[in-house]
């Protein structure tokens, strides 16, 4: 990996001694495979620990990883015959945000995703990830065509928030995005949305009123980030680390609270250590979903759909 974490140096530092180990064996014609054996053991052990006890900001870490898969990534591993569709009709065709057709597991679906770049050329074309009000409003003309030819909708969200930059406020960022909501809502097709990577404000909540929320292991979805967060509350975005933990906001959080169905499980590390396997791993889940979704009533899915947001929330009376 390009990148590594602090709280993954011990791992390849143990790592590296198996390799100079193997290397020298091989060099001085020494066995030292039981050497080499022992140390993969602590490799294996410490993996567990680490990757098994991971804090809200190692989290945040990993699914901000510029190697994680987004959705074109995803795209040929999910689907067969993706068919982009570009444009809102209206001002442009928003690159921070995919969609179009495609055939899942035999079934026709619709597809809308947020989509960050892996490098800095690639995040500029796509804004970071953060779309304008014409990639919601191409997002809106999709699941609107998904709702009259009735294919189901899955939706993929992976983004700091949605642009909030002058010419996003001019061309209506926040009545674009209130439409999705309102959209998404009265749908009579299944809608199974899934958090690939960051879910940040109402820039993932206008992709997150689905029948079905799906979380990857090491995603998060939340009203602000961390770093914004601590800025509000302490005045120093350097305590983000804090504010992860107090925002409850990882996929492990949201699924006690209702929010998310079911976390997703990733490879150990995270998704960008193997893009087939985090694919395989989502797509039988999905399918999962689809199979009893498509056998709801439209009106019934409507009204589940409403029943599980009302359903959000803990709170306590006092008398």
């Amino acid at each position: 990996m390009a990148l590594l974490f602090d709280f993954e140096k011990p791992i390849i530092e143990l790592e590296q001694k198996i390799s100079e180990l193997q290397k020298f064996s091989a060099e001085k014609d020494i066995d030292l495979s039981r050497e080499v054996e022992t140390l993969e053991k602590k490799v294996s052990q410490l993996k567990k620990e680490i990757y098994g006890n991971l804090e809200p900001w190692q989290k945040v870490q990993i699914a901000r990883h510029p190697e994680r898969p987004n959705f074109y990534d995803y795209a040929p591993l999910l689907f067969d015959d993706f068919i982009e569709l570009k444009g809102d009709r209206l001002y442009a065709d928003d690159q921070a945000i995919a969609g179009g057709i495609a055939l899942f597991h035999g079934v026709v679906v619709t597809v809308i995703a947020q989509v960050k770049g892996k490098d800095t050329k690639e995040n500029i074309k796509r804004n970071f990830g953060m779309p304008h009000p014409e990639g919601y409003r191409k997002a809106l003309r999709l699941m609107d065509q998904a709702e009259k030819f009735g294919r189901p909708i899955l939706t993929f969200i992976d983004t700091p928030g949605a642009a909030c930059d002058l010419a996003a406020e001019e061309r209506g960022q926040g009545e674009a995005i209130a439409r999705c909501l309102i959209a998404m809502s009265g749908y009579h097709v299944p809608v199974i949305s899934t958090v690939i990577g960051e879910g940040g404000s109402g820039g993932a909540l206008a992709f997150g009123v689905g029948n079905v929320v799906l979380m990857l292991e090491n995603s998060f979805y939340s009203v602000i980030a961390p770093e914004s967060c601590a800025s509000i509350l302490w005045k120093d975005n350097s305590k983000a680390k804090e504010a992860a933990a107090a925002l409850k906001f990882t996929a492990q959080d949201l699924l006690k609270l209702g929010v998310a169905d079911e976390v997703v499980r990733e490879p150990q590390g995270g998704a960008h250590y193997n893009y087939r396997q985090t694919a395989d791993e989502l797509a039988q889940v999905i399918a999962k979903y689809l199979v009893r979704l498509r056998t709801e009533p439209p009106e019934v899915l409507q009204e589940k759909r409403y029943q599980k947001l009302r359903a959000i929330g803990v709170y306590q009376e006092k008398t």
